[in-house]
């Protein structure tokens, strides 16, 4: 089926945005999924005319990042960190119970159609492993009894929020912020926790403070005296000088002194 005219008019809205519209693509396919639920033939070609590229080019695009789904998406997408850290600290297990727990396998769907169940990759929270991200949002330090009540949460419509974010919406309600709309959530939450702020902590601790913005680093060396820069110039080239000695050419018979005597 078409695209509705209102995602097709939000679509054109994204390509708007950029001095070249190709730019906009990425934003434009998560609204595609934002609208359908997942990347469609339909959205492909809608993208491909509006950036006056090619359809191919459009799902090259589409079928590189995994963020972009080519069968329909739960209301909420469970992804699990099964990384180095998180997967020592717990995130196999976690993975393993949840595919028991919810009947489905990787990148699968409940048959409620609420839980969309995948491991992924780093998720840039290694000081709250093991965590897993809802919709996106981080949620922290979690165990098998933990993530089991938050997807049966998400099932029965508990109100269920991040760890460090806002309250979870739906996986669609996500791929429109994904796409560049406000949808005024940005503010809840903490953000950053106790354990992210730990460094920072230690550096007030001992006063530590960074460099001065738009110092470079040749400015924070002294100059050096012209009786300083001649003495490096010469130790180069005396250097080089004798590298040139001991080339190849001069030794060659160095290894073998029987050969050298019968040169002579």
């Amino acid at each position: 089926m078409p695209l509705p005219a209102t995602a097709l008019a939000e679509l054109a809205t994204i390509a708007a945005r950029y001095p070249q519209a190709r730019s906009g693509l990425l934003p434009m396919l998560h609204l595609v999924q934002a609208s359908e639920g997942r990347i469609t033939p339909e959205g492909i070609e809608a993208c491909a005319e509006i950036l006056g590229i090619s359809a191919a080019e459009v799902s090259g695009v589409a079928t590189f990042y995994t963020m972009y789904k080519r069968k329909p998406v739960g209301d909420y997408h469970v992804g699990v960190c099964t990384n180095t850290l998180c997967a020592v600290m717990g995130g196999d297990v976690i993975f393993e119970r949840l595919k028991d727990h919810l009947d489905v396998g990787n990148d699968e769907t409940t048959a409620d159609g609420k839980i969309t169940l995948e491991h992924v990759e780093c998720n840039a929270a290694c000081d709250y492993a093991p965590v897993m991200m809802v919709n996106w949002e981080f949620m922290d330090n979690m165990t098998p009894q933990s993530a089991t009540q938050l997807v049966d949460d998400l099932r029965e419509g508990n109100e269920v929020r991040s760890t460090r974010g806002p309250k979870i919406c739906t996986w669609r309600e996500a791929e429109r912020v994904l796409a560049g709309f406000n949808d005024g959530l940005a503010d809840e939450g903490p953000a950053a926790g106790p354990a992210s702020l730990v460094g920072l902590e230690i550096a007030r601790e001992r006063g530590w403070t960074a460099p001065e913005s738009g110092r470079r680093t040749a400015e924070l060396a002294p100059p050096s005296s012209p009786e300083a820069a001649a003495e490096e110039a010469d130790t180069s080239r005396a250097e080089s000088e004798t590298k040139v000695d001991e080339s190849p050419a001069d030794t060659k018979h160095v290894d073998n002194p029987a050969k050298g005597d019968e040169a002579k």
